[in-house]
C-alpha cells in the first residue's frame, strides 16, 4: 500500500474539505446551514476560532480530510471526517482520526467530542477502536446526529 501523508491546513487545500465532505453529507443526509458555512468559509468558522483541518494525501491525490473545532479551553470537536469513495477501505479514516486526536493534544486539548449517526458504521468502528465512549446527546445540536461520543486525551 502506498504511504498516506498527513498535510496541515492551507487555504489551497480548503476546496478538498468542501468537496470530500459535501459528497458524503449529500449522499446520506442533507446539507445544513452550519455545513454550508464551514464549506464556504473554513478560515472563519473553524481555523480562526482556534481549530484546524488536516488532509490525507495518497500518492498525488488528496483523498481524505477531518477538522477540529474548538469548543472551549481543552475541549475540541472532531468534525467532518471524510474519505473519497475510491480510497475507502485503506485505513485512511483511522489514520486521519489518530492524527487529529494528536493535533488536539498538541493544541492543549484534554477531551475530543464528536457527533455522528448510527448508520455510519465504518466511522463508529474507528471511534470505538480509538476509545471514544458514547455520552448523552444534547437536544438540537445537529439534526442528523443521533450519537455523541467523547475521548479523554
Amino acid at each position: 500500500m502506498e504511504n498516506i501523508d498527513i498535510l496541515p491546513y492551507s487555504p489551497e487545500l480548503s476546496p478538498f474539505f468542501k468537496s470530500i465532505n459535501k459528497a458524503w453529507v449529500e449522499q446520506l443526509f442533507a446539507i445544513e446551514p452550519f455545513d454550508q458555512a464551514q464549506f464556504d468559509s473554513p478560515e472563519e468558522t473553524i481555523i480562526k476560532p482556534g481549530g484546524t483541518i488536516i488532509y490525507a494525501k495518497l500518492g498525488e491525490e488528496i483523498v481524505g480530510t477531518v477538522g477540529l473545532h474548538k469548543v472551549s479551553d481543552g475541549v475540541y470537536e472532531m468534525i467532518k471526517m471524510g474519505v473519497n469513495e475510491d480510497a475507502k477501505g485503506k485505513g485512511i479514516g483511522m489514520i486521519l482520526a489518530k492524527a487529529i486526536i494528536e493535533k488536539a493534544r498538541e493544541m492543549g486539548g484534554k477531551k475530543v467530542v464528536l457527533y455522528t449517526h448510527s448508520k455510519l458504521s465504518p466511522a463508529l468502528r474507528i471511534y470505538q477502536k480509538l476509545g471514544f465512549k458514547p455520552v448523552e446527546l444534547e437536544e438540537g445540536k445537529y439534526c442528523r446526529c443521533d450519537i455523541k461520543m467523547e475521548l479523554d486525551i
